[in-house]
């Protein structure tokens, strides 16, 4: 959609008897500005897939392999074996004073083939080495022979200076495991949690599943692998002025779009050489998902170069460039500034519009055509904006007169709202609240965690180390009054879409008041002591977490756990069943210690079922999870209307308890040790609500396309986020689920997210807070160094027994 302000200028003036076009001297500067924009952009995108195209080669490759086939003539040697003869013949005769330009042409057609065939065996060689995961399957701290040699072929072959998308032709593609296996493994996880008749019934299900159907539905995933590929601060606030909080923000969000265009942004690498997959990255502005009958399909544009903006019930469009470039922070401030010193009230029904993006997906498929034919302009700026902003005209964040439930107020702002003041559709909601904090909401289905906090970072270190703000809290730099005020959007709304709007606004209301938050920053250790442990950090927390459900619920229960398949082409996740045999056993252990079983026996049990996790984690990254794998199954069972009694005893499981843990990627961007108050407060999502677990995927790799589950509103916010997928869902919902996500900030805390829903009598997000806390000190007492820890935590916490619930630790 055209800038607003760029049309101005150009008036078509229609007369009785002649056309006249009014064209002033600055639309056609326009016209020559954004036309010059654009060839600029695609010379750049050409010459940037072109340099990732040949990566690990380079330009300067041809232009070496072309002088040395030169200098070869020169010396009267053939390097081409005669092919260079051949193809001068095939050439036109241009006379005989261009016979030496045929020559010329000749050698540069046969090194230009040359050359395409060593980059073709370049790519083919990285494929193969990336497609080796022994590395994963080994002791942590270990490395055999197999595994150096291949880091050193990893990195011969890897190139240098790679850009973002630079490996993604030679990622391996992810393998369809063994159905086998996959149902073997599957009966393993639900061991635990299964009655024996239960498990009898599960198992014999499963037999008749390998026997009757399995091959076929095996078959047709074997044939699709081959055709498809498939951080604001806790305890700081740079600023109290909401507008110009906004106006840096959005401006360093705009800045990583830049670099993200041009590829500046370096590709993630484990263990410093093997990248993983950067398809995602290509979603992250100019999105919105798209609401169908049957299925939603994501909308993404090449470019945008607005925002658009909801406050106080009111929607706005606000131009992001001007004709010599991006506005500054300063500029964009001044248009925030007039949109919340804007005096017009909302009109009927606008103020509640943006619930229908949270209502389910049919009904506001529905409405969306409505509203396509009455207001489609209004409804193009904001589905065509970069990214949507909400100018929250209620303050938030962490308080010192009450800690724990100003933070758990804060979560809660983010990841549901009021239910009308975000617009769940777009890949993200960026929330600026009125004292200066902000956060983000993002929809799940174009990217996870990973990508979008990798994003975040970069906003969060680049608005507040180098943008920075003045001494009165303002942007750096000037106004700019000549720009035009900030597009005020006009919604016709027919009649029919106000009781759409009606039902989806009680409905996003029931949902957000239901939803339990519970934040609480853990001090007491964290990844030093866990490292001075020799344990997996993520797999000393997940058995902690069995441990401490146990506690809060009696009984064990299916675990998730997203973990990450990037080390494939478009990889997205995989989920790791935590509840395991080892780890009930452990549990058990702890709770008869004291009677039965000592110290080191419990220890044994823990490293025992630390161990098993760390197998179930290398498993899913490497493809050879099971949920995947079984997903998929039933996708083409359904598509062949094939009955799989096993298959839909699997999609109807329920997770009672889904975790995540939020990685922190640029290290480099925070100095924790020096600016110990710039630390994140990690990100969290809503409570489980379904089987097929959390962020659910279609056979292809992308969500949002099937309406396989319900997820809830992500919000990223101290540096976090959380999930947001409204979906109708095909299964049974489970009311009584906890959603837990944690965050390693530094060496010493971590960070944990709890939601839940407030109507069920059997969770509470506090309670199993607590539990948390006392299963981390128990399992650290386990370790010699762990027993002083637990002692002065013990005695701090008796002297308040009654209020540490909830509390900030050290603050």
């Amino acid at each position: 959609m055209a800038e607003a302000h760029q049309a101005v200028g150009f008036r078509p003036s229609l007369t009785s008897d002649v056309a006249e076009a009014d064209l002033s001297a600055s639309a056609l500067q326009e016209i020559y500005l954004s036309g010059l924009r654009s060839w600029k952009r695609h010379l750049s995108r050409f010459w940037n897939d072109f340099l990732t195209g040949v990566f690990p080669a380079s330009p300067l490759s041809w232009l070496f392999l072309f002088s040395a086939i030169q200098l070869a003539w020169f010396l009267q040697l053939d390097p081409s074996l005669g092919l260079t003869e051949k193809i001068k013949e095939l050439l036109p005769d241009w006379g005989g004073q261009h016979h030496r330009l045929r020559g010329v042409l000749a050698a540069a057609l046969f090194a230009s083939c040359l050359w395409g065939a060593l980059i073709f065996t370049l790519h083919v060689a990285l494929r193969l080495l990336l497609s080796y995961h022994g590395w994963l399957l080994e002791p942590h701290g270990a490395m055999s022979s197999p595994t150096k040699t291949w880091l050193a072929l990893v990195r011969i072959f890897s190139g240098r200076h790679p850009m973002l998308f630079s490996y993604q032709r030679s990622l391996p593609r992810q393998p369809v495991p063994s159905v086998q296996d996959t149902v073997r493994k599957y009966l393993e996880s639900v061991r635990p949690v299964l009655s024996d008749e239960d498990f009898d019934w599960t198992a014999g299900l499963a037999q008749e599943f390998l026997r009757l159907q399995a091959s076929l539905l095996q078959w047709y995933l074997q044939l699709k692998s081959w055709w498809a590929s498939n951080y604001d601060f806790l305890y700081v606030t740079p600023t109290p002025v909401q507008a110009a909080r906004a106006g840096n923000a959005v401006h360093a969000l705009l800045l990583y779009r830049h670099r993200l265009n041009r590829q500046e942004i370096l590709p993630t690498l484990l263990m410093g050489m093997r990248p993983l997959c950067s398809a995602q990255y290509e979603k992250i502005f100019n999105t919105t998902r798209v609401p169908g009958a049957q299925k939603d399909h994501l909308r993404h544009l090449r470019d945008s170069r607005h925002v658009a903006v909801f406050h106080r019930g009111r929607f706005f469009r606000v131009g992001t460039h001007s004709p010599s470039g991006l506005l500054s922070p300063r500029a964009l401030e001044q248009q925030f500034q007039r949109i919340l010193d804007d005096p017009s009230p909302a009109c009927p029904h606008e103020e509640h519009l943006a619930a229908l993006t949270a209502a389910p997906r049919d009904l506001w498929a529905q409405a969306r055509r409505s509203l396509k034919s009455r207001a489609g302009e209004a409804l193009e700026a904001v589905e065509g904006a970069a990214f949507f902003v909400s100018l929250d005209s209620e303050p938030a964040g962490l308080t010192r007169e009450d800690p724990a439930a100003s933070l758990d107020a804060y979560a809660h702002a983010l990841l549901a709202g009021r239910g009308h003041d975000r617009w769940y559709d777009k890949s993200f909601t960026l929330i600026v609240f009125s004292n200066g904090k902000l956060g983000l909401s993002v929809e799940h289905s174009w990217a996870d965690c990973p990508v979008s906090g990798h994003m975040w970072e970069f906003t969060l270190a680049t608005e507040c180390f180098q943008l920075g703000y003045s001494v009165d809290g303002h942007c750096k730099g000037h106004p700019e009054p000549s720009l035009p005020r900030p597009q005020r959007l006009h919604w016709d709304l027919p009649d029919k879409v106000h009781l759409s709007i009606a039902l989806a606004l009680r409905a996003a209301k029931t949902l957000s008041g239901d939803t339990d938050c519970h934040v609480f920053p853990f001090s007491h250790f964290g990844k030093s002591f866990i490292r001075r442990c020799h344990l997996s950090s993520d797999s000393f927390i997940q058995t902690a977490l069995q441990l401490a459900h146990f506690r809060d619920r009696g009984r064990f229960c299916l675990t998730y756990e997203s973990a990450m398949t990037r080390l494939f082409l478009e990889g997205r996740t995989e989920t790791v069943r935590s509840c395991t045999r080892e780890a009930c056993n452990f549990v058990r252990a702890m709770e008869d210690r004291e009677k039965t079983v000592g110290d080191s026996q419990c220890l044994s049990l823990f490293r025992l079922a630390v161990d098993k996790h760390q197998a179930l984690l290398k498993a899913a990254m490497s493809g050879q999870g099971v949920d995947r794998h079984l997903f998929a199954l039933h996708i083409v069972s359904q598509l062949l209307h094939l009955q799989a009694p096993f298959l839909d005893q699997v999609h109807s499981e329920q997770w009672q308890l889904a975790t995540s843990q939020i990685p922190v990627q640029q290290t480099h961007l925070f100095d924790v040790h020096n600016y110990p108050d710039y630390v994140s407060s990690g990100g969290g999502f809503g409570p489980v609500s379904g089987t097929g677990g959390p962020g659910a995927l279609n056979p292809d790799g992308g969500a949002g396309s099937l309406h396989t589950c319900l997820l809830p509103p992500a919000s990223w916010w101290g540096g976090t986020w959380a999930f947001c997928s409204p979906r109708p869902v095909p299964f049974q919902v489970d009311d009584h689920g906890y959603g837990v996500s944690y965050i390693f900030m530094g060496d010493d805390t971590v960070t944990f997210h709890i939601s839940s829903k407030k109507s069920s009598t059997k969770t509470d997000s506090h309670r199993l807070g607590q539990h948390i806390e006392d299963a981390l000190l128990d399992v650290a007492s386990l370790f010699q160094e762990g027993q002083r820890l637990k002692r002065g935590c013990r005695g701090r916490g008796e002297e308040d027994a009654g209020n540490r619930r909830g509390s900030l630790p050290g603050h």
